[in-house]
């Protein structure tokens, strides 16, 4: 480390003036044109703009409005790795008051979606001037938020032969210049449920005459928490989250059906089956109970995320190469949200990290919020750090 710089320093050092005026210039456009997934046409836009004047070729669209660009190895043929940034925004009205604040009215990129593609940008800017052995592609993918970019990215075949791959993600609970690589699970799966009680209705003075879906569907939600508190061990974590409730409508009346909707987490493959099973058996011993029939509908979201001991290792070996072994953290708590790079890591290896953007003394504002505002330094130290991640991996993977 050169005397009297931090290693932050000495990260947001590797980008020329132009550089940095480059990506916060890109960063802030698309924060004031955030779009919904699917619908990320501006946004390809201006990133395909900002990847050319970065001088990197743009190889092709991806997955309707998203982009893969490339970036020569050292060594033809090499092994090829790719880092993933996604574009899209969030139907929330933003409150951060930031001159350039959302133009688009009830969108924001509450969800720091704007960070991740520009520091994608920013390790391929790293890239271009310090190549890894093989070549690597910056994957600018839309749709995270709804769960299905990852999967028509490789449904389109553009990462055939890509043995590695490597994003993050913004995290309000850690500081600037702190990262969390661990192994193992980094995101919970993220089904969805419904389920439809059928019974026969009648006037409300008579419940004796029915056979009321609305009361066994109460019985269901109270049960369907034993799942998680009675089936599963205490020690790994589940969720089933009931978010929809919908019967009847007069007062007076019982209706003939019922319908609830809620979500599943697990952290593993076997979890996520266990939970939707005794969900399902739970469902029909209900409405047995009272004489209802029953049918469930589980919707298969994203996968748990978990990253590899092999990927994971590379990403931790570059944050410690590039900012000593205290910028590693571990991950505070199960995180039972859902993240679609699930996807990939479940066809190859590589890391999906967590990366501080917090600074100061000053309240903690976490995603999804209309007034989330990450520090725009962690653009450099994370496009540092991936760019280092897909050089260690490409080594490593060219033997």
């Amino acid at each position: 480390m050169t005397k009297g710089k931090s290693g932050t320093e000495q990260l947001v050092g590797q980008f020329t003036a132009g550089e940095r005026a480059l990506l916060l210039e890109l960063r802030r456009a698309l924060h004031r044109n955030p779009e919904p997934s699917w619908q990320e046409l501006k946004t390809q836009s201006l990133l395909k703009a900002a990847i050319e004047q970065a001088g990197i070729k743009v190889v092709r669209e991806v997955a309707k409005t998203g982009l893969i660009a490339r970036i020569p190895g050292t060594a033809k043929g090499g092994p090829v790795v790719a880092i993933r940034g996604d574009i899209d925004g969030l139907p929330i009205l933003e409150e951060t008051e930031l001159p350039y604040a959302s133009e688009t009215p009830g969108m924001m990129h509450a969800c720091g979606h704007d960070m991740h593609a520009t520091w994608t940008v920013a390790a391929g800017m790293l890239l271009a001037k310090s190549p890894a052995v093989g070549e690597v592609l910056l994957v600018l993918q839309p749709a995270e938020e709804v769960g299905e970019g990852a999967a028509k990215v490789l449904a389109s075949g553009a990462l055939e032969g890509v043995a590695a791959m490597f994003g993050a993600h913004v995290d309000w609970r850690y500081d600037v210049g702190e990262f969390v690589a661990d192994a193992g699970p980094l995101a919970a799966s993220t089904d969805t449920f419904e389920v439809d009680f059928r019974g026969s209705g009648g006037h409300g003075a008579r419940p004796q005459d029915t056979k009321d879906p609305v009361v066994g569907m109460a019985a269901f939600v109270c049960d369907v928490q034993t799942v998680v508190s009675r089936r599963l061990d205490p020690a790994v974590p589940g969720v089933i989250s009931v978010g929809i409730l919908k019967a009847g409508g007069a007062p007076n009346v019982i209706p003939e059906t019922s319908h609830c909707a809620g979500t599943i987490r697990a952290t593993t493959p076997e979890v996520r089956k266990m939970l939707a099973d005794e969900l399902g058996r739970l469902a029909h011993s209900v409405a047995a109970t009272h004489q209802l029939k029953a049918k469930v509908t589980l919707k298969e979201g994203t996968p748990p995320l978990i990253n590899p001991e092999r990927g994971a290792g590379w990403a931790q070996d570059a944050v410690r190469e590039l900012l000593g072994k205290s910028a590693l953290r571990s991950l505070l708590r199960a995180n039972m949200g859902g993240e679609d790079f699930a996807f990939y890591l479940e066809k190859m290896d590589g890391c999906f990290l967590r990366v501080g953007t917090h600074r100061g003394a000053g309240e903690r504002v976490g995603v999804h919020n209309s007034k989330f505002n990450p520090d725009e330094e962690t653009i450099f130290l994370a496009g540092a750090v991936l760019a280092e991640c897909a050089r260690k991996a490409s080594a490593e993977l060219a033997g």
